[in-house]
């Protein structure tokens, strides 16, 4: 064998290595909360029916203003928002929208999604009376665990429940109690 014959075959061989690299395998990744509940699948919005919205976000959005409605009515936590109820009581909803939409913003971020993002106050501030003058006072621990209990009536309102997805909702509270060390500061 001549030594270009050798040079040949070896050549042919690491090409042949090379190009004919091992089947990659992919490990599947778990979907995020934002997708487990709902998404990035457009959908009709039923606040407004020219517009077309993240079935994530909408999950989320109605999650949200369903559990302000309940956090409203549970007078542990009512004397946190007297801003907002004066507001209400003057026909003002301009607060009520905007933390309804922070809110939604903050879900949507935290949850996963890549298409939202939250631009509100940190934890720490957005609950801080010395720095946000829309809440009263400091949350103590007992309110704010009353907090995630409403927020759990909010989403059986719209479905989610342990009983049809345990692990969705056992995730949300997971989530929502990531907040704590930052929200409870009494």
């Amino acid at each position: 064998m001549t030594k270009a014959f050798l040079y040949s075959v070896c050549l042919f061989c690491g090409l042949a290595l090379v190009s004919c690299s091992k089947e990659e395998t992919t490990t599947p990744t778990a979907p995020t909360l934002y997708e487990r509940v709902g998404g990035t699948t457009m959908v009709a919005d039923p606040a407004n029916s020219s517009m077309m919205i993240e079935k994530g976000r909408l999950t989320l959005r109605n999650v949200v203003d369903s559990s302000i409605m309940v956090i409203a009515a549970d007078t542990r936590l009512a004397k946190y928002f007297p801003v907002l109820f004066a507001e209400l009581g003057a026909g003002n909803t301009t607060g009520l929208s905007k933390l309804s939409k922070n809110f939604t913003d903050f879900m949507c971020y935290a949850t996963g999604s890549k298409t939202y993002s939250y631009t509100g106050l940190n934890m720490k501030s957005a609950h801080d009376p010395s720095i946000n003058s829309r809440i009263s006072m400091k949350i103590n621990a007992s309110d704010f665990d009353a907090f995630v209990g409403d927020i759990g009536v909010g989403l059986a309102k719209n479905g989610v429940t342990s009983a049809n997805n345990a692990q969705l909702v056992t995730d949300l509270v997971a989530l929502l109690n990531t907040t704590k060390v930052d929200i409870v500061q009494q």
